[in-house]
């Protein structure tokens, strides 16, 4: 393999900032600004460098990623990255230099260049990437099926609550470079990578044997390679979670494996098993051992003898600096009350799509750990097809009230005696509390142990007619959800009570659940609903009455003021850092 052959040029840092623009002429100043397209990046015009602040910043850009391989590399750093990611390639046996067969075409590829951070913002590695341009691919030809399922954010909240409360022990691993270890069930050829041609032999390709990165099928060749794997280790996956993997000792799980990509969080409780399956991992992949659970998929776990916090300090943060609100005025709830919001008005100003969309992901991201904001994400997030100043100013409060509670996560308690058994969910809806097309809200959670471990907050696909119809619609909706978890929590190995409890602040609704009473007004729900009223009748769900200053799940359905609002935050397990000291 030849040397690379890597040119230097210069090459000018970029700022993407408004550019003011001063004419030298005697016609009246102006500013210019960047088409929405740039606003995402810095741009320095030669005339904007007016202080040593700009020239810091402007160093602090040059250690920014290239952004492709024709970019000056000039440090040993990129080179050295790059050729780290050709040894791993070749050492998982991932291609072959062939000559091209006729009628076939190779596909190329390119280098993606990132600095892998810390959690304190200094530089951990440079990594370097040469990725396949996959969307050269002719489907039929190049690839077919696609898809690889990941576990739910909702089962991973479970198996923590399992594990903090039978007191087990949670640990995590990576798999490196997991994509190149997927074999491929189609021919496919590629280019050889810049700077990386084998001498005398540049017009020959690489016939690949295993997966490369940016491939439509890699993903899925992934997981299949580890599911057969995990599958021979006398592991099963569950028939409700395709990504959790349970061996069984017994009544319960020596070992459980959540899977997402290349991601495993493992628990159980027999630690001989778990350190033996933990080996052979090791032994047929690259792994990094990462330890106790401490950072998950972008969030954070603090585990003391009283439970586990599960967070998202960093990115919450890393949010509100991003939208520059830094030093804005925290608010005590996250949705003012009798503040009702609508479509926008043609006299109403607009706001950039783009950023408000930005703004509405990194809201419902955090949701995963908060629950307090899952109403107030949900109801922001219905105008993101044309929002309007009022409505982002709504979105922005939400991040003002995550602003004064920075440091609060979600709480999943040990349970005295390790045996959590108890599985209870709560619905509600506010009827007609959209004002634009009349339409209810619904609102659900579950609890395992006194953990929440799934909730919602969305709005009804139809418009009920009364408040019994809101709730008996939102309480199948929870049905659904909370016998799925049911049926999942007794594949965990985990005792379940054989009906499941939901509370429901609507007598009417109840009745209508256990009776077909009141005809006249129920005959016009849709069928799908009436899935509620078979399954009370089985004895799989037993609806019971709750006052609605008990129901749990309001604070999902609608804004409330801050003393109720705080009251039922803490009912849901949303407690401060500090609380652990």
């Amino acid at each position: 393999m030849s040397q690379m052959d890597i040119s230097t040029t210069n090459a000018e840092p970029a700022r993407a900032e408004e550019i003011v623009q001063t004419e030298t002429n005697t016609r009246p100043q102006r500013q210019r600004q960047l088409p929405t397209r740039l606003r995402d990046y810095e741009v320095f015009s030669d005339t904007s460098i007016s202080s040593e602040g700009d020239i810091v910043h402007m160093a602090f850009l040059a250690e920014m990623e290239p952004i492709s391989f024709e970019q000056p590399i000039t440090e040993e750093c990129w080179i050295e990255a790059m050729k780290d990611e050709i040894h791993s390639i070749e050492k998982n046996n991932t291609w072959q230099l062939t000559t091209l067969l006729e009628g076939k075409k190779p596909i190329s590829v390119k280098w993606v260049f990132k600095v892998k951070l810390k959690p304190d913002g200094s530089v951990a590695k440079h990594k370097a990437r040469l990725v396949a341009r996959g969307f050269l691919q002719r489907p039929g030809i190049d690839f077919d099926e696609v898809f690889a399922p990941v576990a739910r954010i909702e089962t991973i909240r479970l198996v923590i609550a399992i594990a903090a409360s039978k007191d087990w022990t949670l640990s995590q691993m990576n798999v490196k470079s997991a994509f190149l270890n997927g074999p491929l069930d189609r021919e496919v050829f590629v280019s050889q990578p810049l700077g990386f041609e084998v001498a005398g032999q540049e017009q020959k390709v690489y016939k690949l044997n295993k997966a490369l990165y940016g491939l439509k099928q890699t993903p899925r060749a992934w997981n299949k390679r580890i599911n057969n794997f995990l599958i021979k280790q006398g592991l099963i996956g569950c028939s409700n979670e395709h990504e959790i993997y349970v061996k069984s000792s017994h009544t319960t799980a020596s070992v459980i494996i959540c899977l997402y990509v290349d991601d495993l969080l493992i628990t159980g409780c027999i630690e001989e098993e778990i350190d033996q399956l933990k080996g052979k991992l090791k032994m047929e992949f690259e792994m990094s051992d990462l330890g106790s659970l401490s950072y998950f998929l972008g969030m954070e776990f603090v585990r003391s003898s009283r439970g586990i916090l599960m967070h998202q300090k960093k990115y919450t943060s890393d949010v509100i600096k991003r939208f520059e609100m830094s030093d804005c005025n925290a608010s005590p709830t996250p949705v003012e009350v009798g503040n009702a919001l609508c479509r926008g008005k043609s006299e109403d100003k607009a706001v950039d799509t783009t950023h408000y969309r930005q703004l509405i992901g990194s809201l419902r991201y955090i949701c995963n750990t908060r629950p307090d904001i899952a109403y107030g994400v949900g109801l922001v997030s219905r105008y993101m097809e044309d929002p309007r100043q009022n409505h982002l100013v709504a979105a922005k409060r939400v991040l003002r009230y995550l602003r004064g509670s920075l440091d609060f996560g979600l709480w999943f308690p040990a349970c005295q005696g390790g045996n959590p058994r108890i599985l209870h969910g709560n619905t509600d809806a506010d009827w007609g509390g959209d004002k634009d097309d009349r339409k209810s809200t619904t609102g659900y959670l579950f609890k395992l142990s006194n953990a929440s471990i799934s909730w919602s907050s969305q709005k009804q696909k139809v418009v009920a007619l009364s408040s019994c119809e809101a709730e008996y619609i939102a309480a199948c909706l929870g049905g659904c959800q909370g016998l799925w978890l049911k049926s999942l929590i007794i594949e965990l190995g985990v005792y379940c009570s054989e009906s499941m409890v939901l509370f429901v602040d609507n007598k009417s609704a109840i009745s209508l659940a256990k009776n077909p009473i009141l005809h006249g007004r129920s005959k016009h729900i849709e069928t799908r609903f009436h899935y509620l009223r078979d399954q009370v009748e089985k004895g799989n769900l037993r609806l019971e009455f709750c006052a609605s200053a008990e129901q749990q799940a309001d604070l999902l359905t609608k804004p409330l003021k801050k003393e109720n609002f705080e009251r039922q935050r803490k009912q849901l397990g949303i407690i401060s850092l500090a609380t652990l000291n």
